[in-house]
């Protein structure tokens, strides 16, 4: 079954630099029928791993972290570029094609043992995804999953995701 969001996704090329094809979400965020839909689909995956927590990956995971936790009746937990949580937290750092970036959340957002399902908007390399679970990890939570609305399946990102429940909606 294809999904409304499917359709609405535009390509742009030669953003934000020459040779890429960026996948463009927004047209999607604006269609109140694509946005049940995706998030429907997130919660019964949600739903079959018991999750406890959601956890949105900056910024884009949290616009469907965020609906997908008031779905479930549970809460969120945003997991945010270095430097813009205000207090105590714990770092990952992750690996980019030049360089490094570094993912932080609270130190207390996340209880030992609790289930944390991974959401954000896109799949690529996995590096940011594989951050988010050392983090999760790290405060003796446990991932019980990701969710993806989009995985660029030719950047092989489920390989850094290997052992974890991985959804993705929309996959190219």
């Amino acid at each position: 079954m294809e999904l409304r969001a499917q359709r609405l996704i535009r390509d742009v090329p030669d953003f934000p630099k020459p040779g890429i094809l960026f996948k463009d979400i927004t047209p999607v965020l604006g269609d109140v029928q694509a946005m049940n839909e995706i998030i429907e689909q997130m919660a019964t995956f949600a739903c079959s791993r018991d999750v406890d927590v959601v956890a949105g990956i900056e910024s884009r995971g949290f616009l469907f972290g965020t609906p997908l936790a008031l779905r479930l009746g549970v809460g969120f937990v945003p997991i945010r570029k270095l430097g813009k949580l205000p207090a105590d937290t714990v770092q990952a750092e992750y690996a980019l094609e030049y360089g490094t970036n570094t993912v932080e959340i609270h130190r207390d957002a996340l209880q030992p043992g609790q289930r944390v399902l991974i959401v954000d908007d896109l799949l690529a390399t996995g590096g940011t995804a594989g951050a988010a679970t050392q983090l999760v990890q790290a405060l003796g939570a446990e991932v019980a999953g990701f969710s993806f609305l989009v995985e660029l399946e030719f950047l092989h990102g489920r390989r850094a995701l290997t052992g974890f429940s991985v959804q993705s909606l929309i996959c190219y």
